[in-house]
């Protein structure tokens, strides 16, 4: 038999043979053979800051990738069992959380005005294509159940000192796995109906025991894979593939031949329902088609942020973009001779920008240099008569929290600017202001921090904010402390 191509998504094994996918993939699993997949939404976990009745409340980001996540897996496993796929589910803790619905409610006006975004709750069983009714439960005393058990008996005998389950399913399931007492159901085997696919819930098993991993005492193997992880993987893989063999052994359906699918054969109600469906399909594409376009401007919106930690042309594409809000003409100059990041006008003036990030560091004074030759250059351009504001944009400090950041730019570049007229705008600042725009249109604010940038000479303090809003405040920024 031709070998088998295996995938894991949510964990990996010892072995190179084998494919690993993280959760938030979009990958297809119509490739594969044989899929091996956890429902671990750990990650999403991490990154949460908020909680609502106990339990963690995702950002409205991330609860929108969730349930988009969610939703590709559980089409995913339903099209590989469809086609003839072995999808293997290990049985995870049950995750709880609650996740944004979109929907938002106001209260009060102006300044007490309060927002209320509304939640509901969520968990990683959502990915999976089967109303298991999971519940919190957790032990090891396992037995096959009297019938449905026989085609993981084998796998059964090996592995279930090392199996445990965290959850029992109180959906309607055919159960091939029961607890030794009170005979609730920990794993279920569900065939498709149309080909010889199957998906196999079992009960957890541990794949990252310590003994697994090198120990600090080895630092240049540190955290590989120890022999006896590559062992187990070897002899776990080899009865998947035992089982995947039993499952088409005992299910194998023969391919439905062109001449049977003609027209002829047809019932009339699977016409009917064919048509249906071909309906369906069609308002699919449609609010598949609008949700690419949400997602595209999701995309465009959450690009601001890059004020707050990006760097290099993500950080200049995010600044363009910033300029634009506020109300001046931006572009990039290159004529193979010449290379500006950002040049940008309004009524109130021209100006030539630079811009800079620093991972862990103050701006310093090197791009003064680059910036002041940049004016020159400009100025030597026959259709320019007046030298350009020089603008220095600094994200210092990017990759740590903007409340603990240090002052952005050095004392030498801050005595620098001065002498060189120069305003100096630290990108955070600049998203606070941007980030109000964006939320409210007032053309008078716009113009105030334009002038704020024209008329600076040195660190850009922009006026403050009309009202207060979901931003940072200048004391959150963290980056006008000199």
């Amino acid at each position: 038999m031709a070998k088998k191509n295996i995938l894991t998504i949510g964990f990996s094994v010892a072995e190179e043979d084998v494919e690993f996918s993280d959760f938030d993939s979009d990958m297809s699993l119509l490739d594969w053979d044989i899929i091996l997949f956890k429902p671990d939404i750990n990650d999403y976990i991490r990154r949460c800051v908020d909680t609502f009745e106990g339990r963690p409340c995702l950002s409205d980001d991330d609860s929108f990738k969730l349930k988009s996540q969610s939703e590709h897996w559980r089409r995913e496993i339903k099209s590989a069992m469809d086609n003839g796929k072995l999808v293997i589910v290990f049985l995870s803790e049950l995750t709880k959380l609650n996740i944004a619905t979109g929907e938002k409610r106001f209260s009060g006006t102006g300044r007490n005005q309060q927002v209320t975004r509304i939640v509901t709750s969520y968990d990683n069983y959502h990915s999976i294509p089967l109303s298991l009714k999971p519940l919190i439960a957790k032990g090891k005393e396992i037995k096959l159940s009297a019938k449905n058990s026989e085609i993981i008996s084998s796998y059964w005998s090996e592995f279930s000192a090392v199996s445990s389950y965290k959850v029992i399913l109180d959906g309607e399931c055919e159960p091939c796995l029961v607890t030794k007492h009170g005979d609730k159901v920990v794993g279920t085997i569900v065939r498709s109906k149309n080909s010889n696919g199957a998906l196999v819930c079992l009960p957890d098993i541990e794949f990252y025991p310590d003994s697994f991993f090198v120990g600090e005492e080895d630092e240049e193997n540190e955290g590989e894979f120890t022999e006896e992880a590559k062992q187990f993987s070897s002899k776990f893989i080899k009865y998947i593939v035992s089982l995947s063999k039993t499952l088409n052994s005992q299910g194998e359906l023969t391919p439905e031949p062109d001449w049977a699918k003609s027209y002829n054969f047809k019932l009339e109600l699977e016409k009917s329902e064919a048509q249906k469906l071909l309906k369906i399909e069609q308002k699919l594409e449609k609010v598949q088609a609008e949700k690419e376009s949400v997602i595209d401007k999701v995309k465009d919106l959450e690009r601001i942020r890059y004020l707050l930690f990006e760097k290099g042309k993500p950080l200049e594409y995010a600044i363009l973009d910033a300029l634009r809000t506020i109300g001046f003409e931006v572009s990039q100059f290159n004529d193979g001779e010449s290379e500006f990041d950002a040049v940008f006008e309004s009524k109130e003036g021209r100006l030539i920008g630079e811009v800079e990030g620093k991972d862990n560091k103050a701006i310093n004074i090197d791009k003064l240099r680059q910036l002041a030759l940049n004016i020159y250059e400009d100025l030597e351009r026959e259709e320019v008569e007046v030298s350009a504001k020089p603008v220095l944009f600094g994200n210092a400090y990017r990759l740590l929290p903007v409340e603990s950041r240090a002052a952005p730019f050095t004392s030498k570049c801050l005595s620098a600017a001065i002498i060189s007229s120069t305003a100096l705008v630290s990108t955070p600042d600049l998203f606070v202001v941007v980030k109000y725009l964006k939320d409210n249109k007032d053309i008078r604010f716009a113009t105030k921090c334009r002038k704020a940038i024209l008329d600076s000479v040195g660190l850009v303090d922009f006026p403050e904010i009309p009202r207060r809003g979901s931003v940072l405040s200048k004391q959150e920024r963290g980056s006008s402390a000199i």
